[in-house]
């Protein structure tokens, strides 16, 4: 595990402890029966036309760019989002390093709900517990990251039993061929290759070009950091890509729904 990375990871096994408590896959499955059904993650990237679905990241800064839209509103960015014809949203939710809250995922979530069409939201932030998964179920996310490189193989199996108990999609996280293996050990339908090395925050595509290749045909593969460009998005997509994920580009794009539309035409 990178530096970077080690660090955010003791600072959110920190940031929980106070909260942490037993979650069983009972009371998560109450839950899920008890609260509106969320749009599905994982139907979102699969689009009946073909084109390549894009999930659309609310996230105002982060350790590699700084800050890219500090102050933003998660639910402005969202309609914005919304209306462009996002696929899907991924909603940061980690403070200390993104800027983000786990109100914002709330706000964002009931606004669809009221004003359709809905969108899947991934909760986008560093899972280590059950806990955080019965947060996510709570805001009304559809999904939750588990990210291969950061967990033990039984955390992994905690996190993914408690997120189909709760009803909830997992996106798996990538970053090296072993970790392939080990994401599909735990049943893993949609793997995302993130092209940013946390060790350096050097981007490279060819991770995706080398990666998605390697992956079953079953699993949805997604392509995530460094997707700026129409070009960008046709590079992944000539992989197997269906899915890109882009934060930092559609934050500070004047035109969000130009910008969607140029990746789709790859």
């Amino acid at each position: 595990m990178s530096d970077k990375l080690t660090e955010i990871m003791a600072w959110k096994r920190h940031e929980i402890a106070p909260f942490i408590r037993a979650v069983s896959a009972a009371e998560l499955s109450r839950l899920d029966a008890t609260l509106p059904r969320p749009p599905s993650f994982a139907a979102a990237l699969q689009r009946a036309d073909g084109k390549l679905a894009v999930i659309s990241e609310i996230k105002r800064r982060s350790p590699s760019a700084g800050d890219i839209k500090a102050g933003a509103s998660a639910v402005a960015q969202a309609v914005r989002y919304q209306s462009a014809g996002a696929d899907a949203l991924s909603v940061l939710t980690d403070e200390k390093f993104f800027g983000g809250t786990l109100d914002d995922l709330h706000d964002v979530t009931a606004h669809f709900r009221t004003t359709p069409p809905a969108r899947p939201c991934i909760r986008k932030d560093f899972f280590v517990h059950p806990i955080q998964v019965l947060q996510a179920r709570a805001a009304g996310a559809s999904a939750i990251l588990i990210i291969v490189r950061a967990l033990t193989d039984e955390e992994m199996k905690t996190l993914a039993a408690a997120a189909n108990a709760a009803g909830l999609d997992a996106l798996f996280e990538i970053h090296a061929e072993p970790e392939i293996a080990r994401a599909l050990a735990h049943g893993a339908r949609i793997i995302g290759v993130n092209n940013r090395d946390l060790s350096t925050f050097t981007t490279d595509l060819g991770l995706s070009e080398r990666l998605i290749p390697l992956f079953p045909s079953y699993v949805t593969a997604v392509s995530e950091s460094g997707i700026h460009t129409a070009a960008d998005a046709a590079r992944v997509r000539a992989t197997g890509a269906h899915a890109v994920l882009v934060g930092e580009a559609l934050m500070k794009a004047a035109d969000p729904a130009a910008l969607l539309s140029a990746f789709r035409s790859t």
